[in-house]
């Protein structure tokens, strides 16, 4: 019996000193000392020994057990410590790498996003609040509420996305402009209003200056006495502060617009002799930035309101044209490609919130 006992320990530590791994040495302690290892099967045949068995097998096969226990435990300590040197060798890292930057620092805002910050921060410094509208509207709201006649050309296909008609016959339409959303707000509110409203808007159209979605900007003002000074002044105070020049140049042209009489179209002075990027403030050259006017008032009435006691005034933009003009940038097209090494390069520090005490775009 003890013959047979010394063979199972050589066996046994034979196997601890083979394993290669923890997960070998854990299969040699599972064989030998789990609930049907070798060794715990010699241990369930102590309880029909004798006296005197006990006192020599017994206490053999338990010097085993001991003796297995402490070479496993110590081999599996030498292999922990082999493995964790063998992944320091592998994972070494090179201190002489610069740290890489954090998230936050590395993400950018892209600038359309940038831009409309930007304006909400200097109206709202102006007293407005921004409304908003869905991008999905009713023909009666997108041309009719806003006096575009039967036949006008924005009405056609070859300009504006229609929808498959509903169960009514009626399809709506991708909102060409931001303008519903002051009929919306008249419907809504009593005056005095006052409102800007930035959002995406949608036409048939795509080249270096166009995108069949673009952004646009409009604001709305209504009370009993506005009129085209209080016009020209917001315009002249809202380009002071996002162009950041001290001054201003503009003019205002007669134009035509549906949903305003009388219609400008407005010109600011500047200096384009530097390509893509336009200084404001200076120079001789004449850049056209917005569209504005008197609210027509039929639009004043699709909204609710008599004409003989309210008037107002309203402009709209291009959000993504002023920001091609104010940072440079030549192909509207890259604002929606997507490209990482564009947006490193145009788009803003996530943490750089534009403010007027502290700058729009430092």
């Amino acid at each position: 019996m003890m013959v047979e006992l010394d063979t199972l320990k050589s066996e046994l530590l034979s196997q601890i000193e083979a394993a290669g791994d923890e997960g070998a040495i854990e299969a040699v302690r599972v064989s030998a000392l789990g609930k049907k290892g070798s060794v715990s099967d010699l241990l369930k045949t102590l309880g029909a020994m004798t006296p005197e068995e006990r006192q020599t097998r017994g206490a053999a096969i338990n010097a085993l057990k001991t003796e297995v226990t402490d070479r496993i435990t110590a081999r599996k300590s030498e292999l922990k410590d082999a493995a964790i040197n063998a992944r320091l060798a592998a994972e070494t890292v090179d201190v002489s790498l610069p740290v890489r930057s954090s998230p936050a620092e590395r993400g950018r805002i892209h600038p359309i996003s940038q831009i409309t910050d930007e304006i909400t921060a200097i109206f709202a410094d102006m007293g407005f609040s921004i409304a908003e509208g869905p991008d999905i509207e009713t023909d009666y709201y997108n041309f009719t509420a806003l006096n575009f006649p039967d036949g006008h050309p924005a009405r056609e296909m070859h300009d504006t996305f229609f929808l498959q008609p509903d169960e009514n016959g009626e399809r709506k339409v991708l909102r060409t402009h931001t303008s519903p959303v002051q009929v919306r707000t008249m419907e809504a509110s009593t005056p005095p209003i006052r409102i800007v409203i930035p959002g995406k808007t949608y036409r048939q159209d795509s080249d270096a200056t166009h995108s069949p979605m673009f952004h646009q900007v409009e604001g709305l003002v209504i009370d009993k006495t506005a009129n085209v000074g209080h016009l020209r002044w917001v315009l002249e105070e809202f380009c002071k502060t996002f162009f950041e020049v001290e001054n201003v140049v503009m003019r205002f042209r007669p134009s035509f617009f549906p949903f305003t009489e009388p219609s400008f179209e407005v010109d600011i002075q500047c200096d384009r002799s530097s390509g893509p990027i336009v200084k404001f403030g200076e120079g001789t050259d004449w850049m056209e930035i917005l569209g504005c006017g008197m609210v027509h008032p039929n639009v004043l009435r699709a909204g609710g309101l008599d004409p003989d006691e309210y008037q107002g005034f309203a402009w709209g933009m291009g959000l993504d044209r002023i920001a091609m003009l104010k940072y440079g940038m030549p192909d509207l097209r890259d604002f929606f490609n997507a490209d990482v090494r564009w947006m490193s390069h145009y788009g803003f520090r996530p943490l750089d919130m534009p403010t007027l005490f502290g700058g729009l775009s430092a």
